[in-house]
């Protein structure tokens, strides 16, 4: 299930890549934003014979059943055959909805990402999840498939806003809390303010390395996988409940303010250090503002975790939660009252 992720400065390697999988034909899927912001840089270094472009509209709530049957009616009308290449160019929208296209068309075409955003480089684009939203809820329908390889061009994030930076810092923030002292040691002192591009890549090494290792152990998320989803019941929550408002919210940032609840989940059920708990709110704190929410949507809110893919049995959600940094508890069940009080714990936080 492991999949080839290069971190680079230059498209060398995808030319090389190109060159060992030899595609009948080659399309490119990005977004309205990517065809602007990356497409021409890509076409320009990078020979992609005769290739086929498919755009589809940008942000999260497109990421559906429209758009991708749109895709699918694309790469059948434009000659789409099982030795065809999708590559997907843009943010964790077009890599997760190009993934499942390209996993689904035909019984399965290749598909190579590329990133576009800090935010897919280390979650979305690595890892072989693929999928799309349905019926309000967030990656309701996918498969596991990974990508015949994942290039990160580096220079793309040149291209984002600082929101959309911090989007993608909150689940490197996840991978310090998930993995290591030292991994958290780095996280802390990042500057994402004034990102070094030089050193970013050894940054992004190393996050991306903690996603790896334990996708390798469990790629089908039936164990320890589900570390990864740590801050996400309750982001996912707000994701979906911000949806349902009419507002449209970045996913790194419903992770940010998932991770406050979830660490004080950690810090009641599982003896997480109080330290560290405040030193992580303050860090997010500092970053990402805050989703106001009052208790008259919680129950709202808790309908929502219901749907989480971790639970298993029905009434009953299952979290991922910390005893340590890197002490990670799988399937804890945490009660109803359990979770309100961890919203009002969110909501004391970010001064709500």
């Amino acid at each position: 299930m492991s999949q080839p992720i290069s971190i680079t400065n230059d498209f060398a390697l995808l030319t090389d890549k190109l060159k060992d999988i030899r595609p009948a034909n080659t399309f490119v899927l990005v977004d309205a934003n990517t065809k602007v912001a990356c497409l021409p840089l890509l076409r320009e270094k990078v020979n992609l014979q005769d290739d086929h472009i498919i755009c589809i509209p940008a942000g999260d709530d497109n990421k559906g059943l429209e758009s991708l049957a749109y895709v699918w009616q694309q790469l059948s009308e434009k000659g789409a055959t099982r030795k065809s290449l999708l590559l997907n160019v843009g943010g964790g929208m077009v890599t997760d909805l190009g993934g499942f296209a390209a996993s689904t068309f035909k019984r399965g075409i290749d598909y190579i990402n590329i990133p576009t955003t800090l935010l897919g480089a280390v979650d979305a684009a690595v890892g072989g999840k693929t999928g799309i939203n349905f019926n309000g809820l967030k990656n309701e329908i996918g498969v596991i498939n990974p990508a015949q390889s994942v290039l990160i061009y580096v220079g793309f994030f040149r291209t984002l806003s600082q929101d959309n930076l911090y989007s993608g810092f909150a689940e490197m923030i996840k991978h310090g809390l998930i993995s290591d002292a030292t991994v958290w040691k780095h996280i802390c002192s990042a500057d994402i303010e004034n990102i070094d591009y030089n050193k970013l890549p050894e940054l992004l090494s190393e996050s991306i390395s903690v996603k790896e290792k334990i996708v390798e152990i469990d790629p089908t998320e039936k164990n320890i996988r589900k570390a990864l989803n740590f801050g996400h019941t309750i982001g996912h929550a707000f994701e979906s409940r911000a949806i349902e408002r009419g507002e449209t919210k970045l996913h790194g940032y419903a992770v940010a303010w998932g991770m406050i609840a979830e660490l004080y989940l950690s810090y009641k059920k599982c003896g997480f250090p109080k330290d560290i708990l405040y030193q992580a709110i303050s860090l997010i704190k500092e970053g990402y503002g805050a989703f106001p929410i009052t208790c008259k949507e919680y129950d709202r809110l808790y309908e929502l975790m219901t749907h989480d893919k971790k639970n298993e049995v029905k009434d009953t959600i299952l979290f991922t939660l910390l005893s340590n940094i890197g002490e990670v508890k799988i399937n804890t069940v945490v009660e109803k009252q359990e979770i309100f009080e961890a919203l009002d714990f969110y909501c004391d936080s970010v001064g709500i």
